[in-house]
């Protein structure tokens, strides 16, 4: 049997969707549709076919989506009312896979719960209502982005060289790059649909269905990416500025913080809550140690830390240019 070719994302000129859409063309198997907006001047590369939607009709949607085989959504969390519009368009399209916009986190663990609360199980629990099946990517925090970002996600200022340890900065969480979540997105798709006979035992994408893919770039703490950035930057340890904190407190002071309107502390308690230690000594983002990794069996490279590092770094630049940096430390901390 072969794999699925036709495939509609909606997100695609964003951060991962564009990189998913990337990945795709760089394979060549695949027909892309971008689902985009009416008024949308955003820019498509060559090479993928446009499919303009108005949400205020939900015909549109049907009509977009029609024809296609599945559906991978990449929306930022201001956007996520749009998703349940998606799923209930994509089934009256016929359509038979959705990539939620659940990347990066475990739903099934009880950390999830307690940042994203039960909305995302909601969905996939709707997608299996209509008839459809739902895949998640389960990654960790994107590596550089989350390394670049702030104090609030992995505790550096790269700016002022401070850096806010966890606890005691020690226990791992799994993380991925962009890059290596695109190529997870396409591996995946690039499987034949169905097994060959009840004797084949190899991964399918329907073998896949209503599961999470677990894949990882690495497994490292905060105390991993600060020898990492010392070994990029050539700083010194006395350069810079280290702090503690436990992870529970950070937790606390995120929700607090987000209870006053601020959505940075959305990021602070998300990012912390990923810290927490669990029996292995690693924090709850280190899914390896419950989910089968399939970084093997999809055949995803190895990738070089520093290398990334040096990646994060020139983000980080980019951030302080553009005032995205959330680099104070709150009155509640």
């Amino acid at each position: 049997m072969g794999y699925i070719k036709n495939i509609a994302i909606v997100g695609a000129t964003g951060t991962i969707g564009s990189r998913i859409v990337s990945e795709f063309l760089a394979q060549g198997k695949h027909t892309i549709t971008a689902i985009t907006r009416t008024d949308s001047n955003a820019h498509i590369p060559p090479g993928v076919n446009i499919a303009k939607v108005d949400y205020s009709d939900p015909t549109s949607l049907v009509v977009a989506l029609r024809g296609h085989q599945a559906l991978i959504i990449t929306l930022p969390p201001a956007s996520e009312g749009i998703q349940g519009q998606l799923v209930d368009a994509a089934a009256e399209a016929d359509i038979s896979y959705i990539v939620t916009n659940g990347w990066g986190f475990d739903k099934t663990h009880i950390s999830a719960e307690d940042v994203l609360g039960p909305g995302q199980q909601a969905i996939n629990k709707r997608i299996e209502e209509l008839g459809m099946s739902w895949i998640e990517f389960v990654s960790g925090f994107w590596y550089e982005f989350s390394l670049a970002r702030g104090v609030n996600t992995f505790g550096f200022d790269f700016e002022q060289k401070t850096v806010l340890f966890l606890d005691e900065g020690t226990a791992r969480i799994n993380v991925a790059t962009w890059e290596q979540t695109a190529q997870a997105v396409v591996k995946v798709f690039t499987l034949k649909e169905f097994p060959d006979n009840e004797q084949d035992e190899d991964n399918s994408l329907s073998r896949l269905k209503n599961t999470n893919i677990y894949f990882k770039s690495f497994l490292v703490s905060q105390k991993d990416m600060f020898e990492s950035v010392l070994r990029v930057t050539g700083d010194r340890r006395e350069d810079w500025k280290v702090s503690y904190e436990t992870s529970e407190n950070r937790f606390k002071s995120g929700q607090q913080i987000l209870q006053q309107g601020d959505r940075t502390g959305f990021m602070r308690l998300m990012y912390a809550r990923m810290f927490y230690p669990e029996e292995t000594g690693d924090g709850s983002g280190a899914f390896e140690h419950w989910g089968k990794l399939l970084n093997e069996e999809l055949g995803l490279p190895r990738e070089d830390f520093d290398e990334r590092t040096k990646v994060a770094l020139e983000g980080a630049k980019d951030f302080t240019r553009f005032g995205l940096v959330s680099s104070a430390y709150s009155s509640l901390s």
